[in-house]
């Protein structure tokens, strides 16, 4: 009796426990609050910072009022035109001591025209005005994904940063606890020991530090896409540039088509119109109305016609404050679009030499100074263990081993930052847009 108890019991009590346990790390992987986000690639970072980046939809939000002046400027006439009704009582004295009332109306409609062109001026300028603005946004689009780029190769590269470092601190811990079996058997000194544990706490620290950096890379990329405040994403993809696939000429070209300058030019031509909107506005205007009515008493009713043609004078004001501001602003375009022009093309010389020189020290790193530290640090780690070497020729060699992984690993980010920054500057897109 006893025996069928103790059987009992296990499958009574445990089953049922384990089916709990089971349910609720289950519900802790699947449930939203605990499941990790899947890592993030650059393509999908681009389309959403599409979608959420703040400085993208304001630029976009820009888009209507150019519109709605373009609209309003291609109308088939700018003034609009006026309508008037009168109605009049007149009260005629009659021969007789009496009052004779008679009412009388007048219908009118007045209409201005501009003579000196401005309509075409107007329309040219909005029409200016509205592709300066497209080719803003399209600027702005590229600038966000050389923000995005620019954050996320930090990320990936902190990332691997850690993975290296994480490396190396296994082999650092793992010597130290040779050294501790070695100290506690008396065949090195405790200094030797002192070093190793020294050594490992430092490879911790640094680990640690690196993690700290790459939570504030993951925030920041986070607000480039507007992810939630408790949302950082982690990364994926290579770190190494795209082989580039283009000269110093072509990118000058591809510069002087970028579409911050030709939003220049767009506003250039806007300014030229609206300045010669302004005089032309010199210029009166002719108003010609046309009105009929009713008038005299009922019985000798007249019906009246009315031609009206009106014409203001220019002897006082003739708009020179708004031809001195519009020829303000054309100057201070054409200088900022001469600026820019010679700016890019300077950027992008400098650019193209700190890209060249990066990449050809990333090879020499990789082609002859990593592959001799790492063969060092396979043999020291081989002579360590039988003895032939100390401790700190050990820690000597895996700290060239580090350092030079650290260099090769700086470089690559240094060289994929800069080309970003590079084809940015061109206005050079190495991938189809993403609509």
């Amino acid at each position: 009796m006893k025996s069928s108890i103790l059987r009992r019991s296990p499958r009574s009590g445990m089953r049922p426990a384990c089916r709990v346990a089971v349910a609720l790390l289950l519900w802790l992987l699947l449930s939203p609050a605990f499941a990790a986000p899947p890592a993030l690639t650059l393509e999908e970072a681009w389309r959403q910072a599409e979608e959420a980046n703040p400085t993208l939809r304001a630029a976009l939000a820009a888009v209507p009022a150019a519109e709605g002046e373009l609209r309003d400027a291609r109308a088939l006439l700018w003034n609009n035109p006026q309508v008037s009704v009168e109605g009049i009582q007149r009260k005629v004295p009659q021969v007789s001591n009496s009052t004779q009332v008679n009412q009388e109306w007048g219908l009118g409609l007045t209409q201005t025209f501009e003579i000196a062109g401005q309509q075409g001026s107007r329309r040219v300028a909005a029409e200016q005005a509205l592709a300066a603005t497209r080719q803003a946004i399209a600027e702005t689009r590229r600038q966000v994904r050389a923000e995005v780029e620019s954050s996320f190769t930090r990320a990936l590269s902190l990332q691997l940063r850690i993975q290296t470092e994480e490396v190396t601190l296994k082999l650092i811990e793992d010597a130290a606890q040779a050294v501790g079996k070695r100290v506690a058997a008396g065949e090195d000194s405790r200094l030797d020991g002192n070093l190793a544990r020294v050594d490992a706490e430092r490879a911790r620290n640094q680990v640690a530090l690196l993690r700290e950096q790459l939570v504030q890379a993951r925030a920041e990329l986070a607000a480039l896409l507007q992810l939630p405040p408790n949302e950082l994403p982690e990364v994926q993809g290579a770190l190494d540039p795209a082989s580039a696939s283009y000269s110093l000429e072509d990118l000058l070209n591809s510069a002087a088509d970028r579409p911050a300058l030709r939003a220049l030019d767009h506003r250039e031509q806007a300014a030229k119109s609206r300045l010669d909107l302004e005089r032309a506005t010199r210029y009166p205007d002719i108003s010609v109305g046309l009105g009929a009515g009713r008038d005299g008493p009922p019985d000798a009713r007249e019906k009246l016609v009315r031609l009206s043609v009106s014409l203001q004078l220019p002897l006082f004001r003739q708009n020179a404050g708004g031809i001195g501001r519009a020829t303000t602003e054309y100057t201070q375009t054409q200088i900022e679009r001469e600026a820019a022009g010679r700016d890019v093309r300077a950027q992008v010389v400098a650019l193209w030499e700190r890209f060249t020189h990066l990449k050809a020290r990333v090879e020499r790193l990789k082609e002859s100074v990593l592959p001799s530290l790492e063969e060092n640090q396979r043999l020291s780690s081989t002579s360590f263990r039988a003895g032939e070497i100390g401790l700190l020729q050990l820690l000597l060699v895996n700290r060239q081993v580090l350092d030079g992984q650290r260099d090769l690993l700086d470089a690559r980010t240094d060289l994929r930052l800069t080309q970003v920054a590079l084809e940015a500057a061109a206005g050079w897109l190495s991938t189809p847009d993403l609509r």
